[in-house]
Parts: C-alpha cells; sequence; structure tokens
C-alpha cells in the first residue's frame, strides 16, 4: 500500500449498555452528527425489543446481537478485471468489516421497513434478524450465494 495503516480511534462505550459495538451501531445509525436523537432511536429501539420478544432469558441488547451474528456474511465477491472479462471472485471478510458490513445491512433495510417511526423500525428488523428471517439476513444469504457460485473463478485471488 502506498500509505501506511490507518490508526482505529477508540470508541467510548454507551452510557445504558456500557458497549462499544453499540456506539459503533449508533455512529453508522446517525445522520447529520445528530448523535443524542440516534441513541435515543437505538434506545427506543431496544425497549421495543423487550416488549415484542419471545425469549425471557435473553435481554434485548443479546437479541441484538443475535440479529447482528445472523446477518454478518463470511464471504463477499469481488471483481477483478482478467485479460477483457470482470470476475466475481469470492474473498473471506475481515472480522471489523463483518461486523460493518452486518450494521450497515441492517440500519439499511431498517430504514426501508414500513412501520411508522425509525425505532419500529429498527426493532421489527432486529428481531426479525434474531429469527433468521427478514431483508437483512436475505441479503447475507444472496451474497453467500453468489459467493458458491463464483467459487470456479477463486484461483484468480488477487
Amino acid at each position: 500500500m502506498r500509505k501506511k495503516q490507518v490508526k482505529q480511534r477508540p470508541l467510548l462505550p454507551d452510557p445504558k449498555f456500557g458497549d462499544q459495538l453499540v456506539t459503533r451501531f449508533v455512529n453508522m445509525m446517525m445522520w447529520d452528527g445528530k448523535k443524542s436523537i440516534a441513541f435515543k432511536i437505538f434506545y427506543d429501539a431496544m425497549d421495543l425489543v423487550e416488549e415484542k420478544k419471545q425469549d425471557d432469558e435473553k435481554t434485548a441488547l443479546e437479541v441484538w446481537k443475535d440479529a447482528l451474528s445472523n446477518v454478518m456474511p463470511h464471504v463477499e465477491v469481488r471483481s477483478r478485471r482478467v485479460g477483457g472479462a470482470t470476475f466475481q471472485i469470492p474473498a473471506q471478510i475481515r472480522p471489523d468489516r463483518k461486523i460493518s458490513i452486518a450494521m450497515k445491512w441492517l440500519i439499511g433495510y431498517s430504514r426501508k421497513r414500513n412501520e411508522k417511526t425509525m425505532s419500529a423500525k429498527l426493532a421489527a428488523e432486529v428481531l426479525a434478524a434474531a429469527k433468521e428471517e427478514g431483508a437483512a439476513v436475505k441479503k447475507r444469504v444472496d451474497t453467500h450465494r453468489m459467493a458458491e457460485a463464483n467459487k470456479a473463478f477463486s484461483h484468480f485471488r488477487f
């Protein structure tokens, strides 16, 4: 690489749960630097998850973490030009990128849902993803299927 690796800035844990992963999620969800609003949306969504969940032994935060791990992809396809043709080459994903992609998909598909408020949308998507259904999980399955279909081109790996 031309430049050196960027140093990771330390993330402060969130005020309610004391978890850095929650802060990272809220930072991705935030629009226009309105972090307090993003935190309010997330905490309201967690309250809704707490009300609607079926498991009594799991907390809302554990349900959210399960949903995140269910959305997390393990392989992705990357475009690579070989000769005149472009091939989709399956590649393993770094652990931090897995988490980032899962968060982006969860937030993106939450925004596209039809509920009234963003916290209701996020809560519904989290509950669906925790049960291995919903649009974000479908995206992960499609990504894995695409990688499986293009397994023959894996010898062109970077």
